[in-house]
């Protein structure tokens, strides 16, 4: 899809999305959802870009209007019997906008049968490997060679890099409302440990490791030991985590009296390290499993 078009979609989008609650949307708003889900599905549009020059994410609110339009022009349907990703067959009913996304050899998706799930609307690259069961919802992206592991969630409009480990029970919180809100990204050659929660307004960058159990939000603060600093959100800013850095869960004491007298400490995320050649040893990726 070229720039032209879409200028020409974002217009047709915004412009339907303004259609009061209640009346009824235009006879194209249908056609409209389907250019968008096909744009995300082909990488050529995105819920969330990257400034060239600031390197700051900001969300794209036309692209989550369309998607929250295709929730609002769609119908509750049976699609029990459809065939999901890797050719497992579900029983649900579900908006008939969003059905499981077709996947074929021709993509080179490896998916592993199980019962994983990739929904309309996602990008999904070559090289990607899944492991059952994982969901991939609407507007997410997952760049190429990245493995989404068993029990894990890219949730809707999460931006995934190249070569990202997301392991067992982690989950990318899903943003659509309120349209403007940051969004979820992690970046490329990043490892999220298991039963990790990353959230809305929070940033990875690139080759970062979040240990198991890690839990990060925009309201988190995240104590960089070996720069004596606080990483926290601010103003429209997202809550980022460096390039390279190493993150355990900590817990701070708390200093209210009572509190302190209680011996109460509170669960808060603390950077350790940095990225060295131990590091790397210790979180290489099983390139033979891919």
């Amino acid at each position: 899809m070229s720039p032209a078009s879409h200028a020409e979609l974002e217009k047709r989008i915004e412009s339907f999305a303004a259609t009061p609650a209640g009346a009824d949307l235009p006879r194209d708003t249908r056609d409209a959802v389907d250019q968008l889900l096909e744009a995300l599905e082909a990488g050529t549009v995105r819920a969330a870009v990257r400034d060239p020059e600031s390197g700051d994410w900001r969300a794209v609110p036309w692209v989550k209007r369309g998607i929250l339009l295709g929730f609002r022009v769609g119908q509750i349907t049976d699609m029990s019997g459809q065939p999901g990703a890797g050719g497992a067959r579900f029983s649900f009913f579900d908006k008939d906008t969003y059905p499981p996304r077709p996947i074929s050899g021709a993509d080179g998706i490896r998916i592993v049968p199980g019962g994983s799930s990739i929904r309309r609307g996602a990008f999904v690259a070559s090289g990607v490997v899944c492991m059952p069961p994982m969901y991939i919802n609407v507007g997410a992206y997952v760049g190429t060679g990245t493995m989404i592991d068993s029990h894990a969630l890219v949730g809707s409009c999460a931006q995934v890099g190249e070569r990202v480990h997301i392991s067992a029970a982690a989950q990318l919180g899903g943003v659509l409302e309120p349209v403007n809100a940051s969004p979820v990204v992690v970046e490329d050659d990043v490892i999220v440990g298991g039963n990790c929660g990353i959230y809305e307004g929070t940033v990875v960058r690139k080759g970062a490791v979040i240990g198991a159990g890690v839990v990060l939000t925009r309201g988190t603060p995240v104590f960089d030991l070996p720069r004596e600093t606080v990483h926290r959100a601010s103003g429209g800013r997202s809550l980022t985590i460096p390039e390279n850095a190493v993150v355990v869960p900590g817990a701070r004491a708390v200093e209210r009296e009572w509190g302190k007298g209680q011996g109460i400490s509170l669960q808060t995320p603390v950077i350790v390290k940095y990225r060295d050649e131990k590091t790397d040893a210790a979180t290489a990726l099983e390139g033979w499993l891919r």
